[in-house]
Formats: structure tokens, sequence, C-alpha cells
């Protein structure tokens, strides 16, 4: 399975919005953003189903990818093209569910955890926290560079890092091992998010091209 390119995902959190969510969404489409997932898991059921289908047509005519950050059978529910799984779910039966089409994807802390990633279930790995980041203290220690180059190393699916970016850390995460970035708060935040995800974008572009010939 092919990740989006660029390997710039896009994880929402409406709390934060400085912007309506859609406003958001179509902001860093406009920016070039092609990947894009609705974690809104304090919401129920119903009304993540419905918000997913509700964007569901901004992003296929951008041509992205929207995942849900949850339940697989939420996400099939909705319609998405992929889940988002947390830490300690059940890859293989998400995979069942949704067929191999789907992208499928989920959240790491620790190499022990890489450890189990099966690419016969899993498209891609998030790691982090990266850095610490104010969307989620508390949410562990951060793992720096040393931390994802391990992570990197590890796990037999493509790593992207989240927590704590921004453009100037981007350079330092793909030169770590990193196949790409995760952000939330940082876009979330901003009153002009598409013009964030335009700064990360120039960065991550040129890094990964700078780090090309060392994954060869």
């Amino acid at each position: 399975m092919r990740l989006p390119n660029p390997p710039l995902l896009v994880v929402t959190d409406r709390r934060q919005a400085r912007l309506p969510l859609a406003a958001v969404v179509a902001a860093v489409l406009g920016a070039g953003c092609r990947w894009v997932s609705l974690r809104e898991k304090d919401l129920p059921e119903d009304e993540q189903i419905i918000l997913a289908r509700q964007l569901l047509p901004r992003t296929r005519t951008a041509g992205a990818r929207l995942l849900l950050h949850g339940e697989a059978r939420l996400a099939d529910h909705a319609g998405t093209d992929g889940v988002h799984l947390p830490s300690g779910s059940d890859p293989a039966a998400a995979r069942a569910l949704l067929g191999p089409q789907k992208l499928i994807g989920v959240s790491i802390h620790t190499v022990p955890e890489a450890e189990t990633i099966d690419p016969a279930h899993v498209d891609y790995a998030l790691a982090g926290p990266a850095f610490e980041t104010a969307s989620k203290p508390g949410y562990g220690p951060e793992i720096g560079r040393r931390g994802l180059a391990d992570i990197v190393r590890t796990a037999r699916v493509p790593v992207l890092a989240i927590g704590g970016i921004n453009a100037a850390r981007v350079a330092e995460l793909i030169a770590g091992g990193a196949a790409g970035i995760a952000a939330m708060g940082g876009v979330m935040r901003s009153t002009d998010p598409g013009r964030e995800v335009s700064g990360l974008l120039a960065t991550l572009t040129g890094a990964l091209a700078i780090h090309a010939p060392d994954r060869c």
C-alpha cells in the first residue's frame, strides 16, 4: 500500500481549532495536504460517522484520503479510506473488516510496540510524542530523534513522527528515519492553517529530497 504523497498527515481536533473544522480541512487541502484523519473520539459514534461523511466529498475532490481515528467498524460505516487505530488495538481484525484496499495505521510509543507490527495488516505507524506537545500534555515522555530512530529500525512499516512538530523540526525527524510527519495542534490552533501546512510541506519535501538516497 502506497502512502499518500506528500507524507503529511493532518489529524483533526475541533476543540483546538480556531476555525470551523470544515474550513480547516478545506484550507489544508488547498495548501497541498493529501491525508487527513478525523480524530473526534469524544463525539457520539453517529456524529463521528456524519462528520466523516460530510468531509469525504472535500477530500475526494482534492484527491486526498480521509481516515477515521478510532474503531474500524466506524470507519467502515462512514465509508472512509481507512482507519487509524490506537495503541493496543487489533489490526488483524481491522484488516479483515476493511479489506486490502483500505489504509490502516496504528499509534505506537515504544520499540516493543513497533516489534509487534505485522505489515500484512498495518500500512504505517505513528510514533510519538516526538517532542513535548501542548495537544497531549502528560501523554508520555518525548521519544526524541534517538527514540524515533530506534522505532524506525524496528518497525517493518513506514513510521511517521507526531507530537510537538513544527517546520524547524521536520528535517531532524526525517534525518532520524521518519517516512513522514503528522500534525495536529499546530495546524488546528493556527488562524491560517493553510499557511501552517504550506510551511510544513516545504520543509518536508526538502528534507525527503536530501535523505532519499539514504533509504535506497
